[in-house]
């Protein structure tokens, strides 16, 4: 008997980071009818992480990518110095010319389960609404004050622009709106799969070395989305913690492939690519 079409996920490649690229040829299906899943994070440079997402684009069947901070990020280095919703733009229009489907475009659905499930690529954000007990109630100024003396700032405040935006709390307002309204369109006898760069649920952030990073890790705004649009799973990364947790009976799947000095320390070493699922 031949292999089932199956679903495959991956996210963090960080091609751009000293031995990680060289995974992006680990990543193959097993069947032509083989979909991919990308959660965010190829890599920081415009071109690089076209070109990365043609290579996977010309492999499997269907690739769906959704933008992680380091795709937003606008670095020195980068000759592609747009910024905010115009750098998101332009990543989309170029993924459209690659032939990779993202957030704007129709959600597709997944023909080789028993019942019909559309995946839906979400690009959210965050709000900085996942605080610390000491930090809920203040200001946000407060709460970053806070994680500056914990030690711990994320990058996206220096590189992650958000015009036109006031700031990234707004620009996820707007996404969260246009993202709970197209969720509401899916057909009621449908499942999905949900797909973000940054996790819809906070459980996840759970085993974080530095609980102040969760405020830039999602909302509480998509806390209930795996269960109000029926989710048969959520697939995710940015936390570069690899593994299978469970929410309201829900499997939440991280994918990321993580940096070379995270994946060196695991007992299985790098893992580039996961089966999320296999035809029914």
């Amino acid at each position: 008997m031949g292999r089932v079409p199956t679903l495959h996920a991956t996210s963090d490649l960080h091609v751009t980071h000293t031995g990680n690229e060289t995974y992006v040829d680990v990543i193959r299906p097993d069947t032509p009818d083989d979909w991919l899943l990308v959660a965010g994070d190829v890599g920081e440079r415009m071109a690089t992480v076209v070109d990365t997402l043609a290579r996977l684009r010309e492999r499997f069947a269907t690739v769906v990518w959704v933008p992680g901070n380091h795709e937003l990020w606008t670095t020195a280095k980068d000759p592609d110095q747009l910024s905010g919703r115009p750098r998101y733009d332009e990543l989309v229009s170029r993924c459209r010319e690659i032939g990779v489907l993202t957030p704007e475009d129709e959600f597709p659905v997944w023909p080789y389960a028993e019942r019909p499930l559309t995946i839906a690529p979400l690009f959210v954000l965050y709000d900085y609404s996942w605080r610390t007990p000491s930090a809920q109630g203040t200001s946000l100024d407060e709460a970053l004050r806070q994680a500056r003396e914990a030690g711990v700032v994320c990058t996206d405040e220096y590189l992650l622009g958000h015009e036109p935006y006031p700031g990234r709390a707004e620009w996820c307002d707007e996404r969260l709106t246009l993202s709970e309204k197209r969720l509401a369109e899916i057909p009621d006898d449908h499942e999905t799969v949900l797909l973000s760069h940054w996790p819809l649920h906070r459980h996840p952030t759970a085993p974080l070395y530095y609980p102040e990073f969760a405020m830039w890790c999602g909302t509480n705004r998509t806390e209930d989305w795996h269960l109000r649009f029926r989710a048969r799973l959520a697939v995710y990364g940015h936390l570069h913690i690899p593994r299978t947790t469970y929410a309201d009976g829900v499997r939440f799947e991280e994918v990321s492939l993580g940096y070379p000095r995270e994946w060196r320390k695991r007992s299985r070493g790098p893992v580039a690519v996961r089966t999320v699922l296999t035809a029914d």
